[in-house]
C-alpha cells in the first residue's frame, strides 16, 4: 500500500521512543509524573505478558504509540509501535463504520431488512428472519445464545463464510428475538458480506479502499496472508501449564466481518482520531456523516451491570449498553466508547471518551483480560485527570484469587466423581460419526485402545477422551493453548443404544468461542448393506 500522506512527521513518545506519523498532529507531552513504561513493565511481569502496544491520542494529538516487550518469547525482537496485533472483535467497529458508510451512500438503510440485500439469509425462526434488520446485525439482541455458532469459525475451520451463513438457519435460539443482550459472532459475519455484495468487492479489499488508505493505515492488514508482507508481526501467545508460550496463528479468514483486522498502535491512533472526529479525515475529507456517527455511539440494547468487588468498586458505571460497534458506559461522569478483542494469542481493547477527545489502545501478545483491565483504569485515570489508584496490585489480587478458585473448583469436581463407575458400554460402542444439525459431523474412534474425538470441519479440535464418570468422559485436545477441555455425556436410550451426545467445557475460564454446550449430536446411522 502506498502512504496517503506527502509529509512525515515524527512524533516523541511518553517514553522517548520516536515513531512515524502519516500527516498526523506533532505529539503532546504527558505530565512527567507520570511513567508509562513502568506501568506497562509492571503489567507485563504481573499478568505474564510477552509484549504490548499503547496508543493514546488526546485533543487530536498522538500522545503515544509505542510498543513494549517482545514480539515472540524467547527471540530477541521488539514490539513497537509499528509492530502489527490481531485486534479480533476491535474490527466489528470497521464493519459498523462500513456499513454506515453505505447507509450515507443511499445503498442501505440500518433498519432495511436483511433478506432485502441477502435474499437467503435464513435464522431458525422464521419471523426473526423477516424482521431481522441490519440494525440487528450489530447489536447482539437477535435471540442467539453468548457465542452460538462460533465453533464454525472457531478455531480455524474449513466452513466457508456463506456455509457460516447458511448453517445460521440451524443454530436455535436461546431467547426470544430483540429480548436480551447475548454477545455474537456470526451476525456480523452477515454484516461483512452484506458489505462485499454492496461493494462489489471482497470484505478485505473494501476496508483498504474505503477507511484503510483514506485514513493513512498502511501498516493494517486484513487477513494473515497479508501479514506475511510484513517484518514486523507480533506472534500469538497462550499459557501452557500456566506460562505464556508462542503457539501458532488461527486464520479466521470465513469470520472477516466480525474479527478481520490486524494493525498496529500507529495506525489505530490514526482510527481513534478519525473516530473522536465524527469521520472525519483531514480539514476536508469525511468518512461518514455524523448522523453516522451517533448511530454507532447511541445505545441500542441495554447490558446487564454487574457489581464489582469492592477494592473495584469505582469501575461500575451507571449505564450499559451496546450501539453499534462498540459497548457504551460511564466513567467518571463521561461516555465512554469502547471494544475488546481477543483471538488465539492475542487480547486487545480499545477506549474513546469522546467529551475529552481521549482515545485508548491496548493490544497485548497474551490472553490475560486483567492485564487489559489494570492498564484500561491506570490510563484512563491518567489522561482524565483522576487521582491515581493502584488498579494494577488490585486486579493482580483479584486475578490470583479467580484462579485459585477456579483451580478448585476443578479439582473438587474430579475428587467428587464416581471414580469406580464405568461406562455402560464397551468402548467400541461409542465408536462412530456424530451430526449436529448446524456444525455438521464429529467423529470418535478408537486409537490404541483409546477413544479420539474430532470435528471432522476444525482440524485442530482432536483429542484423547479419557473417562470421567458414568457415561461421561473428558476430552483433552491435542493442542494443549486451547484452555477448552470439554466433558463429553452420552445419553443411552431403552435398548441400550447411544441416543445423543450433550458437551460443555471443564473449565468457566474456556473462551465462550468454544460453545461446545449449544451442540446436540445424534449418531450418524449407517446404511445397511445388501
Amino acid at each position: 500500500m502506498n502512504r496517503v500522506a506527502a509529509a512525515v512527521l515524527i512524533a516523541v513518545s511518553t517514553t522517548g521512543a520516536v515513531f512515524a506519523q502519516d500527516a498526523a498532529p506533532a505529539a503532546a507531552a504527558v505530565a512527567p509524573a507520570y511513567d508509562l513504561r513502568a506501568d506497562v513493565e509492571r503489567v507485563m511481569k504481573e499478568f505474564d505478558v510477552p509484549g504490548i502496544a499503547i496508543a493514546v491520542v488526546k485533543d487530536g494529538k498522538v500522545v503515544a504509540a509505542e510498543g513494549f516487550g517482545v514480539r515472540k518469547r524467547g527471540e530477541a525482537a521488539r514490539v513497537d509501535g509499528k509492530t502489527i496485533f490481531e485486534i479480533a472483535s476491535n474490527s466489528k467497529a470497521f464493519t459498523a463504520a462500513a456499513l454506515g458508510m453505505l447507509v450515507d451512500q443511499g445503498k442501505l438503510s440500518w433498519d432495511d431488512p436483511v433478506i432485502k440485500h441477502l435474499p437467503d439469509f435464513r435464522m431458525y425462526d422464521a419471523y426473526v428472519t423477516a424482521e431481522m434488520t441490519v440494525r440487528d446485525l450489530l447489536t447482539h439482541r437477535s435471540g442467539l445464545g453468548l457465542g452460538a455458532g462460533d465453533l464454525l469459525w472457531w478455531p480455524t475451520t474449513t466452513f466457508s463464510t456463506d456455509e457460516i451463513i447458511h448453517n445460521l438457519r440451524f443454530v436455535k435460539p436461546a431467547t426470544s428475538f430483540r429480548s436480551a443482550y447475548a454477545y455474537d459472532n456470526l451476525l456480523y459475519i452477515v454484516a461483512g458480506k452484506i458489505i462485499a455484495a454492496k461493494s462489489g468487492k471482497t470484505w478485505g479489499e473494501t476496508m483498504h479502499e474505503w477507511i484503510l488508505k483514506p485514513v493513512g493505515m498502511t501498516g493494517t492488514t486484513t487477513s494473515l496472508e497479508e501479514n506475511t508482507k510484513f517484518a514486523n508481526v507480533s506472534a500469538p501467545h497462550s499459557k501452557i501449564a500456566g506460562k505464556a508460550v508462542p503457539v501458532k496463528p488461527m486464520p479466521v479468514a470465513n469470520a472477516v466481518g466480525a474479527v478481520g483486522i490486524n494493525t498496529s498502535a500507529e495506525d489505530i491512533a490514526r482510527w481513534m482520531n478519525v473516530l473522536l472526529d465524527n469521520g472525519k479525515v483531514g480539514a476536508d475529507k469525511r468518512l461518514w456523516s455524523d448522523k453516522q456517527a451517533r448511530e454507532m455511539w447511541t445505545a441500542q440494547t441495554p447490558m446487564t451491570i454487574s457489581q464489582p468487588r469492592p477494592p473495584l468498586a469505582a469501575t461500575k458505571p451507571n449505564f450499559y449498553a451496546y450501539g453499534l460497534g462498540f459497548q457504551l458506559r460511564d466513567y467518571q461522569g463521561k461516555l465512554v466508547a469502547m471494544h475488546g478483542g481477543a483471538l488465539q494469542g492475542f487480547y486487545t481493547r480499545v477506549l474513546l471518551v469522546p467529551e475529552a477527545k481521549l482515545g485508548i489502545a491496548i493490544f497485548t501478545n497474551a490472553e490475560s483480560g486483567p492485564s487489559l483491565n489494570a492498564l484500561q483504569y491506570r490510563l484512563l485515570d491518567q489522561h482524565l485527570g483522576v487521582a491515581p489508584t493502584d488498579w494494577i496490585g488490585r486486579i493482580a489480587d483479584i486475578d490470583r484469587e479467580n484462579q485459585a478458585k477456579e483451580a478448585a473448583r476443578v479439582k473438587g469436581e474430579a475428587a467428587s466423581r464416581a471414580a469406580q463407575s464405568k461406562p455402560s458400554l464397551a468402548l467400541a460402542s461409542y465408536e462412530g460419526d456424530y451430526e449436529d444439525a448446524w456444525y455438521g459431523k464429529v467423529s470418535i474412534k478408537r486409537v490404541n485402545n483409546r477413544l479420539v474425538m474430532s470435528f471432522t470441519r476444525t482440524p485442530d479440535l482432536t483429542g484423547e477422551m479419557e473417562h470421567f464418570q458414568h457415561d461421561t468422559f473428558i476430552v483433552r485436545w491435542k493442542e494443549r493453548n486451547f484452555n477448552a477441555d470439554a466433558y463429553v455425556t452420552f445419553s443411552l436410550d431403552h435398548d441400550g443404544s447411544i441416543e445423543r451426545v450433550r458437551m460443555k467445557p471443564v473449565s468457566t475460564e474456556t473462551d465462550f468461542s468454544y460453545d461446545f454446550q449449544d451442540l446436540l449430536l445424534v449418531p450418524v446411522k449407517k446404511e445397511k448393506k445388501g
